[in-house]
């Protein structure tokens, strides 16, 4: 871990505003109402996943002059603002769909293995002065989680509605993911 010393103002600032908005994220998901339908449970837990990336890219344009991290971040408050959408219209009919016990046993157990490594490893970035690099290497592994998150949905039969929304998840967050390594690159 690093010393608070270290850190000017403006990053101290940003690195508090980050790490409460990684609780907040944290607390939402383990608090979602989890039911017996894969659909539901991956809304319920993917919309504060989606309201965190947002508060962290409103975040990160309060601190930082970079036009690629500015472009980067409300690209992905756009993105996610229209996905919680989408995943709110379709929340209706996706609770209806019931998965067996097994299923819902296998696909809760690898949603907390996928969760702790995103948990762990936002909370672990390395921080730096730069806090554009710092919104880069924190919001990797929060755009890998989501797209494990999807991924890991579409193992189990869900609701016809809801596959649309994660291939969009996928496609979208791999880019991301892509263009941030690249920058840090």
């Amino acid at each position: 871990m690093y010393e608070a010393c270290s850190f000017n103002s403006a990053t101290k600032e940003y690195l508090t505003i980050f790490y409460g908005i990684l609780d907040q994220m944290i607390q939402g998901m383990g608090r979602a109402c989890l039911t017996d339908s894969i659909s539901q449970n991956f809304i319920v837990q993917m919309i504060p996943h989606h309201k965190a990336a947002i508060q962290m890219s409103e975040n990160v344009l309060k601190y930082t002059a970079d036009n690629v991290v500015i472009k980067i971040a409300s690209s992905i408050i756009t993105e996610q603002k229209q996905s919680i959408q989408d995943m709110r219209h379709a929340l209706c009919s996706c609770q209806a769909q019931a998965n067996p016990c097994q299923d819902i046993h296998l696909y809760r157990r690898e949603m907390h293995n996928i969760m702790h490594t995103m948990y762990t490893d936002m909370n672990t970035a390395r921080a730096t002065n730069n806090i554009a690099d710092n919104f880069i290497r924190e919001m990797i592994p929060h755009h890998q989680g989501a797209v494990s998150m999807s991924m890991n949905a579409l193992h189990y039969c869900i609701c016809p509605e809801l596959v649309p929304i994660l291939n969009s998840i996928i496609t979208s967050q791999e880019k991301g993911i892509q263009e941030m390594k690249q920058l840090l690159a």
